[in-house]
């Protein structure tokens, strides 16, 4: 079964950038524009991995974080921001209210996608336990 990762990000040449990443992996790659798009999608759709915007019109990151965390809990969500101090506070509070996930700094390189995706998704080497 191909995992699915989900792009939220109201950016569209960063939504680009992960799929270009993302090509010659062995995953579906969805997007999605904005915090609402990307919280119904998350929360109706069965996906392993989410890469999340902070700073977006409508409900910023937090907000589609909390979204996703009410109906998804399991969910691997990373947080891909370049305005982490103009959100430090909103974080903190999302961390205590225990919504876990991962802060990523923008730009994210090329080569950063693949391995934390690829750390994240990699197949199961069928060396564990049945």
């Amino acid at each position: 079964m191909t995992k699915r990762i989900l792009i939220i990000d109201d950016d569209v040449a960063v939504r680009e950038a992960f799929k270009l990443a993302l090509a010659q992996q062995p995953y579906e790659v969805v997007e999605a524009e904005n915090g609402e798009q990307g919280a119904a999608l998350a929360t109706s759709e069965p996906f392993d991995l989410v890469y999340l915007d902070l700073r977006m019109p409508g409900i910023d990151g937090v907000e589609t974080l909390r979204r996703i965390r009410s109906r998804a809990p399991d969910l691997t969500v990373y947080i891909a921001t370049a305005f982490h101090r103009e959100f430090f506070d909103a974080l903190v509070t999302a961390r205590g209210e225990g919504l876990d996930f991962e802060l990523l700094r923008k730009p994210l390189e090329r080569q950063q996608i693949i391995d934390i995706t690829n750390g994240v998704l990699a197949p199961d080497d069928g060396l564990g336990g049945v």
